[in-house]
């Protein structure tokens, strides 16, 4: 287990990375408390790329008629302004 001060630490920040990912515990102590930096591995089924969101987009907004829109009441489906010629 490797023992730093917090400026070290920043200083080896990547170095740091590189024994956790290696199974070494590291400690960085900052005013008197103890951060114990370890790696957890990912399991394989979480480390691929989640499925698509949208199982089914509406024709208009892919035609660029309709948006989304933020307001107070969350997301609402707005016509898109027309552009003046």
């Amino acid at each position: 287990m490797k023992n730093l001060k917090v400026a070290e630490a920043r200083a080896r920040f990547g170095e740091i990375l590189d024994e956790a990912e290696r199974g070494v515990p590291v400690v960085i102590e900052r005013r008197g408390i103890r951060f114990l930096v370890t790696a957890e591995p990912v399991d394989a089924g979480k480390a691929a790329m989640p499925p698509d969101p949208f199982t089914y987009v509406d024709p208009a907004v892919m035609s660029g008629n309709w948006t989304w829109t933020a307001g107070p009441k969350g997301l609402t489906f707005a016509a898109r302004p027309r552009k003046r010629r």
